[in-house]
């Protein structure tokens, strides 16, 4: 019983990181759509911020063992990978 509740914690802290991650991503998407190139010194400033953010989150269920810290890099480099992509298609409009 013990063991099921700590993988369901588990798949839960990796689902909510994952879903935050894909927030931010929707965020910037917006913010390029809407507000600012990537070039701003806003468009850059919440970038940070929400990845600084998402980083902190993730290091902490490390810490707590909800997740390994290779999973928290894959979500990190993942994010990273799309907003590469989102900030390249940009730049080519």
């Amino acid at each position: 019983m013990a063991s099921e509740m700590i993988i369901d914690h588990k798949e839960k802290a990796n689902a909510l990181l994952k879903a935050d991650a894909a927030k931010i991503l929707k965020l910037i998407k917006v913010q390029m759509d809407n507000l600012t190139m990537p070039q701003c010194p806003l468009y850059e400033e919440v970038l940070d911020t929400q990845m600084f953010g998402l980083s902190r989150e993730i290091d902490f269920a490390v810490r707590l063992g909800l997740i390994e810290e290779t999973e928290g890099k894959a979500i990190l480099e993942e994010l990273e990978r799309e907003l590469s992509m989102l900030h390249e298609a940009s730049v080519k409009k």
